[in-house]
């Protein structure tokens, strides 16, 4: 879809995913780094559990389908050699802090007299203006600062980060929507333009429920291992969502009324089957009103579910739930997604050489299907300075005594 677009990646790893969607979706990113190269291959976790800069799986993960060259924009020679890439680009994707580039005449009011075409996106904590805009920050602070840190973990236990890192994931995802949209304006217009993304903004987005609840009802949502439900008076009920059955965990909430009592009927008649269903033979799942219950009620009508589960492995659980037409899901780990039949009827699981390791390795593939193009992984994540000759003698012309020059004086 982006084969005629090239992108300058100057991104460390608050916006390495901006670029890799935009090569997934056939662009010709070229990763710029510093010589020596960048920072964010030190990245756990590695390739066989040996550090070093080649062998970062993080960045394997996060750089696929781009080429990779080395420049150091610091000195007048690199910034000579950048904007001579920048005359022939289409995107510069960057995540330095606000006024870096400015100082060194690399900024988008500069680049665009190159360029008029060019768009910048430029992915940051805190964005370009605004009382936090010189503030540091990391993952774990964005997440801690959007509010969602609050909504993560159980309720009688402090708050928790995410697993793996959210803040700079979506700010690469919003960084690359934007930049789409900002391309798609100028093949109408033929104008560039900036674009200022925000990691921690990102994450607040992300909390769509929390202010509508502060709003209306005046409540703060939290974090709970259990489902939480409202009535009109504002009384709180937990019902669970994460279960334990033989094998791990699935994820299942009971619904009242009219809309949950088919579901509900067929539960009772599964249970029933195993000898297991109990008082829920004798339940009117139709007017049943969960807001009605007290906590004790809700707890009672729910434990023979808790007993069922603990009987049946996720796969079981899944597969009958997926033929009585009622609404649960296995709480997938890692093997359970390399053995799922969808994705690999799809082929989404991609083996991907990597000759320096002596080793081909599995990568998440497609992120979508069109009729006309296909997304996929066309090259592994770039070696440091992999693309140098390729870029700079055959692409830009300059002598092999040059770009010797170049590298000795730590241009390249």
């Amino acid at each position: 879809m982006l084969g005629n677009i090239r992108v300058l990646d100057l991104a460390d790893e608050k916006g390495l995913l901006c670029g890799k969607i935009l090569g997934d979706l056939g662009a010709d990113v070229l990763k710029i780094e510093k010589p020596g190269g960048d920072g964010a291959r030190s990245r756990g976790p590695f390739y066989h559990d040996e550090p070093h800069p080649e062998k970062s799986l993080d960045w394997f993960a996060f750089n696929t389908n781009k080429r990779g060259i080395t420049l150091n924009i610091e000195l007048p020679e690199g910034q000579e050699l950048f904007k001579e890439l920048v005359a022939t680009a289409d995107v510069v994707v960057e995540s330095f802090p606000p006024g870096y580039l400015s100082a060194m005449g690399l900024d988008y009011e500069s680049l665009a007299l190159i360029n008029p075409k060019i768009i910048m996106t430029s992915i940051t904590a805190f964005g370009q203006t605004g009382p936090y805009k010189d503030c540091k920050s990391s993952d774990i602070t964005a997440w801690a600062m959007s509010g969602l840190m609050n909504l993560t973990g159980e309720s009688d236990r402090p708050p928790l980060q995410m697993g793996l890192g959210q803040a700079y994931c979506w700010a690469g995802v919003h960084a690359a929507a934007a930049t789409l949209i900002a391309q798609y304006h100028r093949s109408i217009t033929g104008e560039g333009q900036w674009i200022d993304v925000s990691a921690f903004e990102c994450l607040v987005h992300l909390d769509f429920r929390g202010p509508l609840l502060w709003e209306q009802l005046g409540k703060v949502l939290r974090r709970t291992k259990y489902f939480l439900h409202y009535d009109s008076s504002g009384k709180e009920l937990y019902g669970r969502v994460i279960w334990p059955c033989k094998n791990g965990y699935v994820a299942w909430n009971l619904h009242g009324g009219r809309l949950g009592a088919r579901e509900n009927i067929a539960w009772t008649h599964w249970l029933g089957e195993e000898g297991m269903a109990g008082d829920l033979k004798n339940v009117d799942w139709a007017m049943l009103d969960i807001s009605e219950l007290s906590q004790k009620e809700l707890d009672s009508l729910l434990k023979p579910f808790g007993r069922f589960f603990l009987t049946h492995t996720k796969r079981e659980l899944e597969e009958g739930a997926l033929a009585r037409g009622i609404q649960l899901s296995a709480v997938a780990d890692i093997r359970d997604l390399l053995d799922n039949e969808q994705l690999i009827a799809l082929g989404y699981w991609t083996k991907v050489e990597h000759p320096e390791l002596h080793d081909t390795i599995l990568f998440p593939g497609h992120f979508f299907r069109s009729s006309e193009s296909h997304s996929k992984i066309g090259r592994r994540a770039p070696l440091i300075g992999e693309h140098n000759q390729e870029i700079y003698e055959r692409e830009m012309g300059l002598s092999k005594k040059r770009i010797l020059t170049l590298r000795q004086r730590n241009v390249i």
